[in-house]
């Protein structure tokens, strides 16, 4: 039997309801305060003249039900382009349809096609089921890894000096 969805690269008109979507990852997150970007502000980034990440949309039933953001990378050791995904959001009703494994998947194909070294992303340390969902789909988990962060305030300071 067929999927009942369909992955597809995402398009202009999409932003609303990727802006959506990403709504429900930042309140699934505990991280709503945070979500702050309009659509206009999306469109930018995903389709402006400086366009800075890509984005797949997952539908189902003739409506988004998921997305994929995600952009290049560069690994210096490899000196190949790398992808990382951003983010990855299946609505919770929508989940156990492999909806989440197709998008992966696709992403996985850009990254052959595009000759990448790495494909990588992050997952919240609380996030159990999605942890043990890339590991079944063979991802490893880098805990010697820690992600270091500066946000405006402080990129701006170091940059004036």
């Amino acid at each position: 039997m067929g999927a009942d969805y369909s992955i597809r690269a995402a398009q202009r008109g999409d932003c609303v309801e990727i802006l959506r979507l990403i709504g429900a990852l930042a309140e699934y997150e505990k991280l709503a305060e945070m979500a702050v970007g309009t659509p206009a502000m999306l469109e930018e980034q995903l389709f402006g003249a400086r366009a800075s990440a890509e984005a797949l949309i997952a539908e189902r039933g003739g409506r988004a039900v998921g997305f994929a953001l995600f952009f290049a990378t560069f690994s210096t050791f490899l000196c190949k382009p790398g992808l990382y995904l951003e983010d990855l959001f299946v609505e919770p009703e929508q989940r156990g349809h492999g909806i989440g494994k197709a998008l992966l998947a696709e992403l996985a194909a850009l990254a052959v096609a595009r000759d990448c070294g790495r494909f990588e992303w992050r997952v919240l340390d609380w996030n159990e089921p999605s942890i043990r969902f890339y590991e079944s789909l063979g991802a490893k988990l880098m805990p010697e890894w820690q992600l270091v962060r500066m946000t405006r305030p402080e990129f701006a300071r170091l940059a004036a000096r």
